[in-house]
């Protein structure tokens, strides 16, 4: 099972990365290591797949899965742990609890503090972009800005995402900083770039060691999933936990 991990300086004892399709037992349109189960792949395979997942990453206890409504809800594990929560982000301050988002072209955003003491997973696409949900998690995490790390995980790259007017307006209305994120495409249609809009958002709440953004999930079809591409498909998951502190 392959984990892209990130390359940031974060503590040794902060544990985080993106799953891949490859590994796990999934088929048809689902082949792979899908974990998401509200999407219509069969729910044994989809629980198999979720324990290939701890079994092989040795997580400390089953991560907090989601339920992703493209919002900007934040829940702490500990106090709200087991499925079905109706989230985008969540955070965790203590060791053995696994945050977790899923993701098949929307950015996946993983955060910590340079001192290790907590960490969050953010769905962010461009609906929870446009509704703040990246600066509701960080304000959840009542941490100075200046003080963490973020990491974006593998998403659409800025030569796929074709998104007509609407789109554009609601981001703009919402960060007027980010035309350049925009490029003109056929008709009224424009490409968007996740990754530049998503960078706008952490620098200008105050967060300047922004590392990732090189992947584009709609472009590979062997390692990532893609809605956009594939229209019914699996998800990845993008995972970060600490354990005890060296």
């Amino acid at each position: 099972m392959e984990l892209i991990r990130p390359d940031w300086p974060a503590p040794p004892w902060i544990h985080a990365g993106t799953t891949t399709r490859g590994g796990g037992i999934s088929s048809g349109v689902y082949s792979g290591l899908n974990l998401g189960d509200h999407v219509g792949d069969e729910p044994l395979q989809v629980a198999r797949n979720r324990t290939l997942v701890r079994t092989a990453l040795g997580l400390p206890s089953e991560p907090l899965w989601l339920t992703q409504v493209h919002g900007c809800q934040v829940v702490e594990c500990g106090t709200t742990m087991g499925p079905g929560h109706t989230a985008d982000a969540a955070i965790a301050r203590r060791a053995g609890e696994v945050c977790t988002v899923m993701t098949a072209d929307c950015l996946p955003l993983l955060v910590c503090d340079r001192r290790g003491s907590v960490v969050a997973a953010v769905h962010a696409g461009w609906r929870g972009l446009a509704a703040g949900v990246i600066e509701g998690a960080l304000a959840a995490l009542g941490e100075a800005p200046a003080d963490l790390l973020a990491w974006l995980g593998p998403a659409i790259g800025p030569t796929a995402f074709e998104v007509g007017p609407e789109v554009r307006e609601a981001l703009l209305a919402a960060d007027p900083a980010v035309a350049s994120a925009f490029q003109s495409s056929a008709g009224d249609r424009w490409l968007a770039d996740l990754y530049a809009l998503a960078r706008s958002r952490l620098m200008q709440v105050g967060v300047t060691e922004i590392f990732g953004g090189g992947h584009c999930t709609w472009s590979d079809p062997d390692r990532f999933y893609s809605f956009r591409r594939d229209g019914v498909t699996g998800r990845m998951a993008s995972l970060i936990w600490m354990s005890a502190p060296e």
